[in-house]
């Protein structure tokens, strides 16, 4: 059994995917990293399985390598219902779906080589002036990091709960044991809620619905998309699943020697694809925050990085909320592709600023929209 440390540089609440990115990222930096979670990998979470290029490439920055065995690389994205279909590829690089456990251990696995010390089946009892308190023994560090989800208690234990909205939707995945009909994800649009595909494997794909109706379930949902059920009719499948999909906006993500990052930090809509991108981001500039000794700069990355995705989620959930919106927007990019590609690109470019995605994607079809 690995020993507890009576001390670290930054200890890490929380083994899922933004505290091992975080740790990987600060053992990049050289400083002393512990990650302490109440679970046992690989940590299995519902979610739609996809990387986006901006994610693939923050992996390959901290290391951590998917075994090319259990993924499968996609270049394109799909919008499909009301009788339109549009489809555009990434300008730069590759997105990869790959199932969220072989995610997770592949994180673990890279964590481990980078050094740092992961305690699982540990308990956070409590932080500290000093640190924190792990089942019953104290830690000192300098640093404490929140990654334990959208349930924090590292948020509630330092007073950093104000949001500026919540709003939460239900998640339903199944997987299919059936080979990918194309390299790409798919977003099928329904009065239900979203279909979203992503193949993760030459052999499966992994089927999300995303509905406000938290009673709606998958197989009810299909009979609304007859197209994909019957592509996936006969198919070997696992057992259903479901999660809430949260968006909150939090007004501090750090204050004084403690961070949150990942869920814990803040969260937009899972119709975006986008909660471990920021996660991965938020890892990278954290990690560079700390070694600084001042998280101001993470502050500001923080919330630079949450434009985006908050602002492409306002839109995907007006497409989802009002019928009439979702017709024509849909309409409209299927007879304009080239506003959906500039979409496309904007969404998936990491670093580049709202202003372009405005510009470039939501004027025109905001005009396309009103004009005709």
């Amino acid at each position: 059994m690995l020993r507890t440390p009576h001390e670290t540089d930054v200890f890490i609440a929380g083994g899922g995917p933004a505290g091992l990115a975080a740790a990987i990222a600060c053992r990049q930096k050289g400083l002393r990293v512990v990650v302490a979670d109440v679970s046992h990998p690989p940590i299995e979470k519902p979610c739609g399985e996809g990387l986006m290029p901006e994610s693939v490439m923050a992996l390959r920055r901290l290391g951590a390598i998917v075994p090319p065995g259990e993924s499968f690389c996609f270049g394109r994205v799909r919008f499909q219902g009301c009788g339109a279909s549009v489809d555009a590829g990434f300008p730069n690089g590759y997105g990869v779906g790959v199932r969220r456990r072989v995610l997770h251990e592949a994180l673990v696995r890279r964590a481990d080589e980078s050094g740092a010390t992961l305690l699982w089946s540990a308990r956070v009892d409590r932080i500290d002036d000093r640190g924190v308190v792990v089942n019953g023994s104290s830690i000192k560090s300098r640093w404490v990091i929140g990654a334990d989800g959208s349930n924090s208690q590292i948020r509630r234990w330092s007073g950093l709960d104000a949001a500026t909205g919540h709003a939460r939707r239900f998640g339903f995945r199944k997987h299919f044991y059936v080979r990918p009909w194309a390299e790409r994800v798919e977003v099928h649009w329904g009065a239900c809620g979203q279909i979203y595909i992503t193949p993760v494997s030459p052999n499966e794909i992994c089927l999300v619905l995303l509905s406000r109706d938290r009673h709606q379930r998958i197989d009810h949902a299909l009979a609304e998309f007859p197209e994909l059920r019957d592509q996936l009719a006969g198919a070997r499948a696992d057992a259903e699943r479901g999660a809430v999909s949260v968006s909150r906006r939090l007004r501090v993500v750090a204050r004084g020697r403690v961070a949150l990052i990942g869920d814990a930090s803040g969260s937009v809509d899972a119709i975006t694809g986008e909660g471990l991108s920021l996660a991965f981001q938020q890892a990278e500039a954290l990690a560079t925050a700390i070694e600084a000794g001042d998280l101001r700069a993470y502050e500001t990355a923080h919330r630079r990085a949450f434009r985006r995705p908050a602002l492409m989620a306002r839109l995907m959930l007006s497409m989802d909320r009002f019928p009439w919106i979702r017709d024509r927007a849909l309409h409209v990019l299927a007879a304009r592709p080239a506003i959906f590609s500039n979409l496309v690109a904007a969404h998936v470019a990491a670093g580049r600023p709202t202003a372009e995605l405005v510009t470039s994607a939501l004027i025109p079809l905001g005009l396309r929209m009103v004009l005709g």
